[in-house]
């Protein structure tokens, strides 16, 4: 399934989704079905553990990707204004 400009949220699938894994990484929400994204990095916009870093604060993005193999493979994500 592919995605082009939709607004989700964003946040580090262990620490906001509950999510099964290890560490931090960056996930979005898509309708009710979370994905680990593939394409950037958590700490690629900014530092997660900060008070409002990923890992403490679900945010509003806009992102382009294709889901495959569980994941979200990102060819744009965007932060939204909060």
């Amino acid at each position: 399934m592919s995605y082009h400009n939709i607004e989700v949220e964003a946040s580090c699938g262990q620490c906001m989704f509950k999510m099964e894994g290890s560490g931090c990484d960056l996930a979005v929400k898509i309708e009710n079905s979370y994905y680990y994204v593939a394409g950037t990095a958590i700490d690629d916009h900014g530092d997660a553990h900060a008070n409002d870093g990923f890992c403490k604060a679900i945010k509003k993005v806009t992102i382009s990707g294709e889901v495959a193999n569980g994941k979200i493979n990102i060819s744009s994500f965007k932060l939204n204004e909060q």
